[in-house]
């Protein structure tokens, strides 16, 4: 039986697809995400999305940050809304604050397709983080890869969590239990069933790989985030999308390869959100940072490539979370250093004085590097995440509660 949301009426989109090829300069942000937005309902034709997604993508249209934020805006008004006032009065009760961390929720993520293959850094890096933040991490099945987020997730042992079990009306709950959440975007991206169809049929990547890293559906309590992108010129684009939706905190990134994490090769280009004027105004500051800056070595990509079905890379995050991997193993601090970059943008590196708990020396290394940041420290912090078996433990606790809400039916 068809749902009401089925049976919504066509929209006709030629007008605009008229003005787009070629383009006319009458075309605005808010008229493609508008049309955009009618794609979650299902009511423009597969040869009609088709043919705006093909115009975007030629006309490098998806790289503008004011279609970028207004697509965002779009994606997030049709997602299924969370509980804010419920998931903030959680954070509050939980007080993780520190430094200039304000206890909210933290994402790190990348828009894919840099043709790397590289281990599934952001995923690991997120739970590592949940030793000291609130992490959501927003993630789906692999479209570029071989192991997606979820995918990874999914195979982990000795029991996997149920990421489904994750939904608005038991975030609160989650969140009371463990600091970690993985939002698989089926569940909160719930129209994107009507478009992934159409963008399995093209042969390019479409504006949906860079609105997706920006449409975490926890937007409204999302305090600090980490995004890789797999092209240099997109990194000024995400910046200025995200400061103009209001973003106060964000570290962008693009390995010099054009790698969408912080490179353990060489150089990384950044872009960093922060509030730096008296007035509040959040100023974007463009810098490189490598590996050095964090205290290793560096690593070519060939060390770090896995290009590993999702059950094999499951064994490697186990290994990695029980801290059972050497100090100076390639693949962990390729991790320990995009840990960092979100320790780093959390601003929690930001204290004179440390008390993460058991196995914590409680000396801040308070060197700062390019940008004036602590990133250093931030690999202090995340190496005791993983000698002190607190991102373990935070991992272990999302598996339970999720597998225990399962279970409730």
């Amino acid at each position: 039986m068809a749902s009401q949301q089925d049976q919504l009426p066509p929209v006709d989109i030629k007008p605009l697809l008229s003005k787009l090829w070629p383009i006319d300069g009458r075309v605005t942000a808010d008229d493609i995400a508008d049309a955009i937005s009618h794609f979650f309902t299902n009511q423009v034709t597969e040869a009609q999305s088709a043919s705006l997604l093909m115009a975007l993508h030629f006309t490098r249209l998806d790289f503008e940050p004011k279609v970028l934020a207004s697509c965002a805006a779009a994606m997030q008004k049709a997602c299924a809304q969370v509980p804010v006032d419920e998931l903030k009065k959680v954070i509050e009760t939980r007080g993780r604050r520190e430094g200039n961390y304000h206890g909210g929720l933290c994402d790190i993520v990348g828009t894919g397709g840099d043709s790397h293959n590289t281990f599934n850094i952001s995923t690991t890096a997120s739970i590592i983080a949940s030793s000291l933040l609130f992490v959501s991490k927003h993630g789906n099945k692999a479209s570029t890869s071989k192991s997606g987020s979820a995918d990874l997730v999914n195979k982990m042992q000795p029991r996997p969590p149920v990421i489904t079990a994750v939904k608005p009306s038991t975030m609160a709950r989650v969140y009371s239990a463990t600091n970690y959440a993985f939002l698989y975007a089926p569940v909160f991206h719930t129209g994107m069933r009507y478009v992934a169809p159409i963008r399995k049929q093209l042969p390019w990547r479409t504006i949906f790989n860079n609105v997706g890293p920006l449409s975490n559906p926890v937007e409204d309590v999302l305090e600090a985030r980490v995004i890789g992108v797999a092209r240099k010129d997109l990194g000024p684009a995400f910046a200025e999308a995200l400061r103009m939706a209001g973003c106060q905190k964000a570290l962008i990134v693009c390995g010099e390869e054009e790698l969408d994490e912080v490179s353990c090769a060489g150089r990384t280009l950044c872009w960093m959100l922060q509030e730096k004027t008296p007035g509040g105004e959040i100023v974007v500051e463009h810098f490189t940072i490598q590996p050095s800056d964090f205290g290793v070595s560096n690593h070519a990509l060939d060390q770090v490539s896995s290009g590993k079905e999702p059950e094999e890379n499951a064994e490697i995050l186990r290994r990695i979370l029980n801290n059972e991997l050497p100090d100076n193993d390639p693949l962990l601090e390729f991790v320990l250093i995009n840990v960092a970059a979100l320790f780093v943008a959390s601003g929690i590196c930001e204290t004179d004085s440390s008390n993460m708990g058991e196995g914590d020396d409680g000396k801040v290394i308070q060197e700062r590097g390019p940008a004036g940041q602590r990133w250093k420290e931030g690999v202090r912090r995340a190496r005791w995440a993983l000698k002190s078996g607190e991102a373990w433990k935070q991992w272990t606790s999302f598996v339970d509660i999720t597998n225990e809400i399962e279970s409730e039916g």
